[in-house]
């Protein structure tokens, strides 16, 4: 798309953008409280209890923060030849001469049925409808949503100022296209998939999880049978006054914390083409931090008290 000539018709973001924020922000603190008071909790059931409100509390928050950027980033983008939908890793650009006809959901003598789970700031999903077929919903809100028929399926989307996006269309289509446009559709698990077909992102993902995965269970057999470990250093180099060995925790946590950063914006880059390489460096740099805790743990448990 030319951007000199492309109308923009954004979500609603604002409200959604906040909904997201308490979320991560309650669930982070959660996660916070649990593994600080693991490290103080004896082995035993609290410290399994720790543990577990711990991971649960953690586990949602990339799912929630790649929600909230996909808010951020979303936009939905006319010209003379197509009709874009940007929603985070997801692109739909659509040839207006595929689009049948534009209309709001409220002209529907049957109810549009809304995804099972949502929130405001991620209306995401699809629901069949008895007169439209397949809907998939590409939208930040439920009450000013408008459709968009093509052949395949129809898209809903929620744009702030829906008339002036259902104007600018009529317009554009009166006008007629300029050059015949290719239709554009990329999902997030897309680029998953093309980044899995790679058997350099296939070894890295799969040493890197084997690493951490290996570095939890070896955690855990070590602690029970542990009684103190010096854990850290001071100014000098010498190890700390030896702490309880359920501290021993924080350190897979983080390296699967840092794990599971460093693929998630390494598939952020691999999308393009010239980011490629930096893609790959974050794969790597995320096994070779699990290794390196791997050696931090050993040299923990051997250092004498």
């Amino acid at each position: 798309m030319n951007p000199s000539k492309v109308g923009h018709f954004p979500p609603s973001k604002r409200f959604g953008l906040l909904v997201h924020g308490v979320i991560i922000l309650a669930l982070a603190g959660i996660s916070g409280w649990a593994f600080f008071n693991l490290t103080r909790a004896q082995v035993g059931p609290s410290f399994v209890n720790f543990l577990l409100i711990g991971i649960i509390a953690f586990a949602p928050i990339p799912f929630f923060g790649y929600r909230a950027y996909a808010l951020l980033r979303a936009d939905y983008y006319i010209d003379r030849d197509s009709l874009a939908i940007l929603w985070g890793l997801r692109v739909e650009d659509i040839p207006l001469t595929d689009i049948e006809w534009v209309r709001p959901a409220s002209d529907l003598s049957t109810p549009l049925a809304m995804p099972r789970f949502r929130l405001s700031g991620a209306v995401i999903g699809t629901r069949r409808h008895p007169d439209l077929g397949l809907v998939e919903f590409i939208a930040s809100n439920t009450w000013n949503i408008i459709l968009i028929a093509t052949s395949k399926r129809v898209f809903a989307i929620s744009p702030k100022d829906a008339a002036a996006l259902v104007r600018t269309f009529a317009r554009a289509t009166e006008m007629g296209s300029l050059s015949p446009a290719e239709p554009v559709s990329v999902y997030p698990s897309f680029i998953v998939t093309q980044a899995w077909q790679t058997p350099i992102a296939r070894f890295l993902w799969m040493s890197g999880l084997i690493l951490n995965l290996g570095l939890i269970v070896w955690v855990g057999i070590l602690i029970p049978t542990l009684n103190q470990i010096p854990f850290g250093f001071d100014a000098f180099g010498a190890p700390n006054d030896p702490t309880a060995s359920s501290r021993l925790i924080l350190l897979p946590l983080l390296s699967m914390a840092l794990f599971i950063s460093g693929l998630i914006a390494g598939l952020y880059f691999y999308r393009w083409d010239h980011t490629r390489p930096l893609a790959v460096i974050l794969w790597v740099s995320s096994a070779v931090s699990a290794l390196l805790f791997l050696t931090a743990v050993l040299f923990l448990v051997t250092t004498p008290i």
